[in-house]
């Protein structure tokens, strides 16, 4: 996507919704580049990105979002990085598939942390029930055909969402 594509996309948010610019292989100097000439209002980097790589966002106005999958030696600590919220997604992310949970036994995070990957509407209350995050993420989970999200299917997550019991 272009910097003019994201623009306009922005734009057409309404008030109050958060924009986040989604970057993965490309430098942090060029994702800060594009997230502010765009007008996102957070970045997520998704990777393994050095905390070096977050140094560049720390006095911009924008909200830091940590993306990594959950393996040996991740830091789940929220902030280590400097970053405001940290997302844990499945090993494949964008892929769909779930992971096992049970991995987060004795690595749990604390505080604002994200649960992605492989979250559909029939099984993000009992994800939030096992993981007990503080948001969740989805993608493919709403998507009726691959790029496609259904608005049937947003709502349907939402709804199973917010009947979680944590």
């Amino acid at each position: 996507m272009t910097v003019s594509e994201a623009k306009r996309l922005a734009v057409e948010v309404p008030d109050g919704m958060l924009t986040v610019g989604v970057f993965k292989g490309i430098s942090a100097d060029d994702a800060a580049e594009m997230t502010l000439a765009s007008g996102m209002g957070a970045v997520q980097l998704h990777g393994d990105y050095p905390v070096e790589a977050f140094d560049v966002f720390a006095d911009l106005p924008v909200q830091i979002i940590r993306a990594n999958v959950l393996r040996d030696g991740t830091d789940v600590r929220v902030g280590a990085f400097g970053e405001d919220f940290l997302l844990l997604d499945s090993k494949v992310a964008g892929s769909g598939e779930q992971w096992d949970l049970a991995q987060l036994d004795g690595a749990r995070p604390s505080g604002r942390w994200i649960l992605a990957g492989g979250l559909r509407p029939d099984n993000v209350a009992a994800a939030i029930a096992a993981a007990r995050p503080w948001g969740v993420d989805v993608s493919s989970g709403v998507e009726s055909t691959r790029g496609v999200k259904d608005r049937e299917l947003i709502h349907a997550f939402v709804a199973a969402a917010r009947s979680a019991s944590v």
